[in-house]
């Protein structure tokens, strides 16, 4: 099948077009952004299969705007790959938050965009533009099947003992209050593509997933299924992150918020915006100019960066504690993938549980899923490129196929 991908922000939308069809390597046909929507000088950068890029800068009011530009570039007679709008046999759309009620992909209709909207409540920052997105898909392409694949999804297996908060039960009964998690697309992406390269089936291994970008998550996959994860009802939760501040104790908020007469906009603007890497170091919220900046011998940068791998750390340990052991550790994400020095710093002093690093293989920046544990290591330690869109892509072919 032909699929197209969205994944739609406030601001920008990332698409990928496949062809599921293809082998893994020369699946997608033409991927892209639009950026700067609803703002002056929006961009489109699209680039196709065999190299060719293009740049289109114009007047996109909105999301609707945006996916005309999309349809029109795979379209175009001189950097599209399709040359008509009945090639698109389906459209998946990323969906951050399904709540309790969308456990699993699915097809979607007017009820389906009403559940979505009924749930804003759940994902102020990321449901409302991928609401737009599916809405302006409905309005451009009335024919054409189109799948919600949720980053909440792979997480609903998680018992109730680790997605309960310590709240009173009635929040929860009326409210949903709860752990979510997200990142489900990758976690399930690599845990399955950890499992190949040890050779074993995914339903006997214990893995820790570590997704390490702007945004950060980790689970504990316990035989192919999510039995905990670090973010919770909102991806505020958990690992130090970008912008995030992650794991903080609620009472500090308040503190925080009657000290510096904050409302609660203003408090959750500084919690997500202005915490993290940037709040520690005041610098920036990239890795790698924390990095560049520690060698520089800036004190903040080595303490964001000291935080950063000592939670990373915590919860290779917790999780191997709650699924009675670990066999593999993935680490993903730009900062997962790129970062040698976190990688080596987040796994130090683990060796108690059989976790070793190879110092050489771990400076390996190969762009291809690798070993970096020792061969004495009794816990695999690995680095392996996500690919969240070819799940959305594989998910929409099997709803529209009829997959249960």
């Amino acid at each position: 099948m032909k699929i197209l991908t969205l994944n739609c922000g406030s601001s920008s939308i990332k698409y990928q077009f496949f062809n599921t069809e293809l082998e893994e390597d020369s699946r997608v046909l033409a991927k892209g952004v639009v950026e700067r929507i609803g703002m002056k000088g929006a961009i489109l950068a699209h680039n196709r299969h065999d190299g060719d890029k293009v740049k289109v800068v114009g007047e996109i009011v909105d999301h609707g705007a945006a996916i005309e530009y999309i349809l029109a570039i795979l379209l175009s007679a001189n950097h599209g790959v399709i040359t008509d709008r009945s090639e698109i046999d389906a459209v998946g759309h990323r969906v951050v938050h399904g709540g309790e009620v969308f456990t699993g992909s699915v097809r979607i209709d007017g009820e389906v965009v009403g559940v979505l909207n009924d749930n804003i409540d759940l994902a102020p920052l990321h449901n409302p533009a991928n609401i737009k997105g599916i809405v302006a898909c409905q309005k451009l392409m009335k024919e054409t099947p189109m799948v919600g694949v949720f980053d909440t999804a792979f997480h609903h297996t998680l018992p109730d003992y680790a997605y309960l908060y310590g709240l009173p039960y009635v929040l929860y009964k009326r409210y949903f209050i709860r752990r979510y998690g997200f990142h489900g697309s990758s976690h399930y992406f690599v845990a399955h593509r950890a499992a190949e390269m040890l050779g074993k089936p995914l339903e006997q291994l214990r893995l820790v997933t570590c997704h390490l970008g702007n945004g950060c998550s980790m689970a504990a996959v316990k035989y192919g299924e999510s039995v905990d994860t670090t973010m919770g009802f909102t991806p505020l939760e958990g690992l130090l992150m970008g912008t995030r501040s992650g794991d903080v104790d609620a009472g500090a908020v308040l503190h925080i918020m009657g000290r510096e007469e904050l409302s609660l906009g203003e408090v959750n603007t500084l919690l997500n915006k202005h915490s993290g890497l940037m709040g520690i170091s005041g610098i920036s919220s990239d890795m790698r100019e924390i990095e560049q900046e520690m060698e520089d011998g800036n004190d903040r940068a080595r303490l964001a960066f000291d935080i950063f791998t000592y939670r990373v750390k915590k919860y290779i340990g917790s999780y191997a504690a709650a699924m009675g052991g670990v066999d593999a550790v993935v680490f993903t994400g730009g900062i997962g993938e790129n970062s040698s020095r976190v990688r080596s710093k987040s796994v130090e002093g683990l060796a108690f549980i059989g976790l070793q690093l190879d110092a050489e293989k771990n400076e390996e920046h190969s762009g291809e899923p690798h070993l970096v544990s020792h061969p004495e290591s009794s816990v695999a330690v690995m680095v392996i490129p996500t690919n969240e869109e070819l799940v959305i892509a594989l998910e929409t072919e099997r709803i529209v196929k009829g997959g249960e």
